[in-house]
């Protein structure tokens, strides 16, 4: 069975199961995928793509689609990031590309693409930060990707502990933020690994 065969069936099982039930085969995680738009190969086996929707969008004719089109958010794994069904140290490389408007709902073309914020965001994201960090490997790579048209870079980078190694931005008017992490190995005390901290007290840490 290949990684792609086994995520798929994720997807009929997640409900239900504890967050350290679900195997992992892919070695990278879209931790809020969408509709795979940065992905060069959207079928990449090395990759398992979560979302919490698994829906189409309909997109009246605009500027950005002249004859209209539909946005289908498929991913293999329904889930939330705050909440990801995965063990710990479970990827070498994690993508991190969150909702980045405030919205009630998901109302526009922009939206329907990447979701919205709504609620006590700054936990949201500070959850998201963390459960990615927990999923990925000591020694793994996360980038995280963040358009600034709303909320300044500064305070979103301010909801996690872990420091950024470089970042880049682009986009038409070079709102978008494309921000490198590595994550460190665990802390050795007594010649044994300690302990992850776990995503509640990363979160609360991130947030004080």
């Amino acid at each position: 069975m290949t990684a792609r065969q086994e995520t798929l069936d994720f997807t009929q099982t997640a409900a239900g199961q504890s967050l350290d039930a679900m195997p992992c085969s892919a070695l990278v995680l879209d931790a809020c995928c969408g509709s795979r738009m940065m992905w060069l190969n959207k079928e990449d086996e090395r990759v398992t793509f979560v979302d919490r929707r698994n829906e189409d969008y309909e997109i009246k004719p605009d500027r950005a689609y002249p004859s209209g089109t539909v946005i289908k958010v498929r991913p293999d794994v329904v889930a939330d990031f705050t909440a990801l069904p995965f063990p710990d140290a479970a990827f070498w490389h994690v993508v991190f590309d969150p909702p980045h408007i405030i919205r009630n709902a998901e109302l526009g073309t922009v939206t329907k693409k990447y979701g919205c914020l709504n609620g006590d965001w700054k936990t949201m994201l500070a959850g998201g930060f963390a459960e990615c960090f927990r999923v990925l490997k000591p020694h793994g790579t996360l980038i995280f990707k963040w358009c600034e048209t709303q909320i300044p870079l500064r305070d979103i980078l301010a909801l996690t502990p872990e420091k950024p190694l470089y970042g880049h931005k682009g986009g038409q008017k070079s709102v978008t933020h494309w921000v490198a992490f590595l994550k460190h190995n665990a802390e050795v005390s007594d010649g044994g690994p300690l302990t992850h901290e776990s995503t509640e007290a990363r979160t609360r840490r991130s947030l004080h």
